[in-house]
């Protein structure tokens, strides 16, 4: 699985994609990450890549040519003799909203993921048309059901969830928590009691018992 980041920001990535679970499927080359600066894909001494919106208002608006341009590098990147499934992602906060499913089902339909994180007012409508003209697949995702300041926070979310779900990112498939326990299952470790101010704190008896049918029929009843 690959994914291509076109951001003004390309720092806001190091620490996060350089850093446990992430940083050792990307040497075991699981994962393949690619951050591409949009002020390389200018053509003004200043590389500007924002302008002010048609029909007025504040704010600025992510232009069209450096945009058009970082996917078309990306693409030339490719091998063309490769049948990979590409797909472009916009992050938006009327766009879908973003979850586990959809994490599941990009990291099994998709082989690179450009994903493109806007800032200001917003990104150029046009360059929906211009992904669609290249014959690229697009989709519009949002994270939450709020405001962000750009994309590049959504970017890493999405890089995480698609990430652990590639075979091998986190070791055995059974350590993918959901298919193995579900969402929001309760668990325990030592010690079996913990005291904090007087008061004790138990580890449910039943995960003492040794018992795993028990213990598998305790945890269905938590399973979503």
């Amino acid at each position: 699985m690959r994914f291509d980041i076109i951001t003004i920001f390309p720092q806001i990535f190091d620490s996060y994609l350089n850093e446990s679970i992430l940083k050792r499927a990307r040497a075991k080359k699981l994962i393949d990450i690619k951050i591409h600066n949009l002020r390389d894909f200018t053509s003004d001494k200043h590389k500007k890549v924002d302008d002010r919106p048609f029909g007025g208002g504040p704010g600025m608006v992510i232009k069209i040519e450096p945009l058009t341009k970082a996917i078309g590098s990306i693409l030339k990147s490719k091998n063309k003799k490769s049948n990979i499934k590409i797909k472009v992602v916009l992050f938006s906060a009327s766009g879908k909203q973003f979850d586990n499913k959809t994490a599941a089902r990009l990291s099994k339909n998709c082989d690179n993921l450009i994903l493109i994180c806007g800032r200001y007012e917003g990104i150029d409508e046009r360059i929906k048309k211009v992904i669609r003209n290249l014959k690229l697949e697009i989709s519009e995702l949002s994270i939450g059901p709020y405001v962000l300041t750009g994309g590049e926070l959504p970017a890493m979310v999405l890089i995480d969830a698609v990430s652990r779900q590639v075979q091998g990112v986190l070791g055995k498939n059974e350590s993918i928590e959901e298919k193995r326990l579900g969402i929001g299952v309760p668990v325990y470790s030592r010690p079996e009691v913990f005291t904090f101010r007087k008061n004790k704190y138990q580890v449910p008896k039943v995960f003492l018992s040794g018992n795993h049918k028990e213990i598998e029929n305790w945890r269905r009843k938590y399973k979503k």
